[in-house]
């Protein structure tokens, strides 16, 4: 929950958090919920984003694999990170690139 610590650096840098799910709105809400997230969680259950941003995990079609993405205000994608399965970059990357903006 790295993310989660972090959320009021990331929110300090002028960038806002979101976390987007495979699953329906029910269980996204569910898991938010037993995580404490303070972020926002959507839901993606027909995975039009998840496929969108080429993060469907390869192994397990049903989920979202690991990544971040800085998005600009105007909606370009200025950074981005396609973690492996089990991996994510350390949020501590992600104040780096939203820095150089």
């Amino acid at each position: 929950m790295e993310l989660q610590q972090n959320y009021d650096k990331i929110q300090d840098a002028g960038a806002e958090l979101f976390a987007i799910s495979s699953e329906n709105v029910a269980l996204t809400k569910k898991t938010a919920e037993n995580h404490g997230l303070k972020y926002p969680v959507l839901s993606d259950n027909k995975k039009e984003m998840i496929i969108a941003y080429n993060v469907l995990n390869p192994f397990e079609t049903t989920k979202a694999r690991p990544a971040a993405y800085i998005i600009t205000p105007d909606g370009k994608v200025a950074w981005k990170s396609l973690d492996t399965v089990g991996a994510r970059v350390p949020t501590a990357t992600i104040l780096t690139e939203l820095g150089k903006l």
